[in-house]
């Protein structure tokens, strides 16, 4: 009977524990707080990751990192869960996944492919960057097996998302939707489903180590595009959309997240698209069907 450990439970972390457990295997989700998804094949553990994670790892086949610190604390806090997750890794002989995002390539014209350089721009893609560049010092020293899964914006229940914040209540409440964004490039959206359903794959393959994998995208439509089709799913009326002027934009920098999400600007104001061919035709993925993703989140509300 295989065991993992996966730290983190939020959407992520707990679609992918659910995963596991339903599948047969054993799993511990490691938490500040000791919370998690009740299952009963899944044990709940509390502990600060960064003051010693091995002892809850030992015997593990895999260590899945679906964690990160406040967005408001990545560059203070991420080193040492980092350094964490390797040394955990290195010392029980779990192979890693971590879960990342688009942030480490910086600014690209064109789909972003899982073999571009890594070229940030911002101090969260490069926060972004250097936890892949650690976990992948190790594994090229033969430390530790590790592999990276990149996620785009996300599209789920609970998540941190543009979705989450300026569209979904928005068109459930029919207000007009204010956004700091083109509302008509090509932005990519992931499911969370999707990204523990990529992240349980990358852990059972032995093909998987010592690179990144994009998750399926469920949907590469614009914002205003996005709006209309959850509107319809939904059954509401299509509010008004419009880009946020830049006093708006001012003015919501009273919101921590918002002074956060400032820097990456750039990734709503020109295409923002993951190619995922690759997970495709090695992992045998697809995407959750976008509709079927938004009734979900329409129930949700």
């Amino acid at each position: 009977m295989t065991f993992h450990v996966v730290v983190g439970a939020g959407p992520t972390g707990t679609a992918t524990a659910l995963l596991l457990a339903e599948s047969g295997d054993d799993v511990r989700v490691v938490t500040r707080r000791g919370a998690g998804p009740a299952h009963p094949r899944i044990e709940l553990a509390a502990a600060d990751v960064t003051s010693g994670l091995a002892g809850l790892v030992t015997g593990a086949a895999t260590l899945i990192n679906c964690a990160m610190p406040p967005y408001t604390r990545w560059p203070e806090e991420a080193p040492a869960l980092s350094d964490a997750l390797v040394n955990a890794a290195e010392q029980t002989g779990a192979g890693y996944v971590s879960l990342g995002n688009a942030y480490a390539y910086g600014p690209s014209d064109g789909p972003l492919t899982d073999d571009l350089p890594l070229r940030p721009t911002t101090v969260k893609g490069r926060v972004r960057a250097q936890m892949y560049r650690d976990g992948l010092a190790a594994h090229e020293a033969g430390r530790l097996r590790f592999a990276e899964v990149r996620a785009d914006d996300y599209l789920g229940v609970g998540a941190l998302s543009t979705f989450n914040l300026f569209i979904g209540p928005q068109v459930q409440a029919g207000q007009e939707i204010v956004i700091p964004a083109d509302l008509d490039v090509a932005h990519g959206w992931t499911y969370t489903g999707d990204v523990a359903r990529t992240l349980v794959a990358v852990a059972r393959s032995e093909r998987s180590w010592g690179r990144a994998w994009h998750t399926p995208q469920t949907s590469d439509l614009s914002v205003r595009e996005m709006v209309t089709r959850f509107a319809t799913v939904a059954g509401r009326t299509r509010p008004a959309v419009r880009e946020m002027t830049p006093l708006e934009l001012h003015t919501a920098m009273a919101d921590p997240v918002m002074v956060e999400l400032a820097e990456m600007q750039y990734l709503f104001y020109r295409e923002n698209v993951l190619d995922w061919s690759r997970t495709a035709a090695e992992l045998d993925l697809k995407p959750t069907p976008l509709d079927d993703v938004l009734q979900e989140l329409a129930a949700a509300a």
